[in-house]
C-alpha cells in the first residue's frame, strides 16, 4: 500500500465531523500523516456575476466566515490528538472543482468525504458530492456513510 502522508477530509458542518475525523486521525497515525481539514463555503457573490453590494453585507460575510474557520480549527482541535499533525482551511468556491483542487495543491493521498444513505430514486435524481469527487478526482476516495 502506497504511504499516505496527507490525508484531506473535506467536511460540511453536520454531525459526523467526528466520525469522519476519527478515520482520519486513525490513518494519520497509522502512517504518520497530516491531516487537511477542508471546508468550501459559497463563493462571494461577485464570483458567480453579481455585484457584491453594501459594505455591511460584505462586513457580514467577512465576520461569517472568520467564524466558520474558527470552527474548523475547533474540530481539529477537539477530534485530533496533538501528536498528529493537522490544519484548518476555509475555502470559497464550487464544493467538488474546489476540493479537487485543494486535493492537488497539497498532494494529497487520500480524500475522505462523508456521503448520505438515499434511496436509489434519489441517487438516480441528485447527484451527490461525494459521487462527483469520485468521478471528477484523481486520488483514493474514502466515502463514510453518514446516518441521518
Amino acid at each position: 500500500m502506497k504511504d499516505l502522508k496527507n490525508i484531506l477530509v473535506a467536511i460540511d458542518f453536520n454531525d459526523a465531523i467526528g466520525d469522519l475525523l476519527g478515520y482520519a486521525e486513525s490513518l494519520a497515525a497509522k502512517f504518520d500523516a497530516k491531516i487537511w481539514v477542508v471546508h468550501v463555503a459559497d463563493p462571494d457573490p461577485d464570483f458567480v456575476g453579481y455585484e457584491p453590494g453594501p459594505q455591511y453585507i460584505r462586513d457580514f460575510k467577512a465576520s461569517e466566515l472568520r467564524e466558520e474557520h474558527r470552527k474548523l480549527q475547533s474540530f481539529c482541535k477537539t477530534f485530533i490528538d496533538d501528536s498528529i499533525e493537522s490544519e484548518a482551511l476555509l475555502i470559497q468556491g464550487s464544493t467538488v472543482q474546489t476540493v479537487i483542487n485543494e486535493a492537488e495543491k497539497l498532494n494529497a493521498d487520500l480524500l475522505i468525504v462523508g456521503t448520505h444513505k438515499h434511496s436509489f430514486l434519489h441517487n438516480l435524481l441528485n447527484e451527490s458530492v461525494s459521487l462527483e469527487l469520485l468521478k471528477k478526482g484523481n486520488i483514493p476516495l474514502l466515502a463514510i456513510p453518514i446516518a441521518e
